[in-house]
């Protein structure tokens, strides 16, 4: 008979996660995460040309959809998806019926914390999910819940008890997401410093949010995780996250609901071509300075009750303010 201590554990949310990778190549990065990803069920979007057959290794549970398969399913629907871009992931989000969903870039790999210790992202991203955020009062320990920390002395009690967490926004290790104006004076640049904290995003602040190391709570704010359409035909390239992030803030704020970013760090290993991503952004880099005031202001009114009526909303907004 076994031991306690030799009786694996059953992985966190197992049956109530989907993992959602896009991705134009192999998936023999998956072999590095095995350890982490093995038990849970994955959605592979596959980009590009859909006669191009995409290699998984074995052992792994999972669906793969390519374009003819978007096609078929959304119809007149498809051109929402973006096409040659990695927002296609959201066509992940969209077929999956599970509560949660972790999704990773295929040139995302397991990076290590100061120790050595190899680090299990989507282990973070749960514990993070599974425990609240405070971004109605910035608690200077940064999270609250976490062990070996508390709520100061001046914090409310009336608010330590946080509110649900809808966004787990992980950061990079190598090379850091940079738009290419920076990536072209600082093309050696790379992250090392690994910062053992996470903290709740304050209400009424936005953020750059990256698609690459992300989770959230599909069931709560699964309809505002609409990354902008982008990639081939599209005039602005590289902000699909980012209108996502902005939109999902809004909402998460006029909800009552909290976003974190911090830990978990991933190993990014592919820095793009900042030529290429210039005259990608180019356009985006001007409609940015118009787009963050836009959502700043936005507010949304207390007939919005879902997320779906809120999303509608600043659809409403963008098409009045953002011709």
């Amino acid at each position: 008979m076994a031991s306690p201590s030799t009786v694996p554990e059953t992985p966190l949310l197992k049956d109530e996660l989907d993992i959602v990778i896009p991705t134009i190549r192999n998936l023999d990065f998956l072999e590095m995460w095995r350890p982490f990803f093995e038990p849970y069920h994955l959605i592979i979007v596959q980009d590009g040309d859909p006669s191009k057959t995409i290699k998984v290794p074995e052992g792994f549970d999972y669906e793969l959809y390519n374009r003819n398969d978007i096609n078929r399913i959304l119809g007149p629907k498809a051109s929402c998806i973006s096409f040659k871009d990695s927002a296609c992931r959201c066509f992940g989000y969209m077929v999956s019926k599970k509560k949660y969903i972790f999704t990773i870039d295929d040139d995302c790999f397991v990076a290590k914390d100061p120790s050595g210790k190899e680090i299990n992202a989507l282990e973070q991203h749960i514990k993070n999910l599974l425990s609240p955020s405070t971004p109605n009062f910035f608690n200077t320990l940064y999270d609250p819940y976490r062990e070996g920390a508390d709520f100061v002395r001046g914090y409310p009690f009336s608010l330590r008890e946080g509110v649900a967490t809808a966004v787990s926004h992980g950061l990079w290790l190598n090379i850091p997401d940079y738009d290419a104006p920076t990536q072209l004076v600082k093309p050696r640049e790379r992250n090392t410093r690994y910062v053992d904290a996470v903290l709740s995003i304050p209400k009424g602040t936005l953020f750059p949010m990256c698609g690459m190391n992300l989770a959230f709570n599909r069931e709560l704010i699964g309809p505002a995780m609409y990354f902008g359409l982008m990639g081939d035909g599209q005039p602005v390239g590289r902000y699909d996250d980012m209108w996502a992030g902005w939109c999902m803030k809004v909402i998460c704020d006029h909800m009552g609901w909290g976003v974190k970013t911090g830990l978990p760090y991933i190993w990014h290993s592919k820095a793009s071509n900042p030529f290429v991503n210039l005259k990608k952004e180019y356009n985006g880099i001007f409609w940015q300075e118009e787009l963050i005031p836009f959502f700043q202001s936005a507010v949304l009114p207390k007939e919005c009750t879902t997320v779906q009526k809120c999303y509608l909303e600043l659809a409403k907004q963008v098409k009045a303010k953002l011709r």
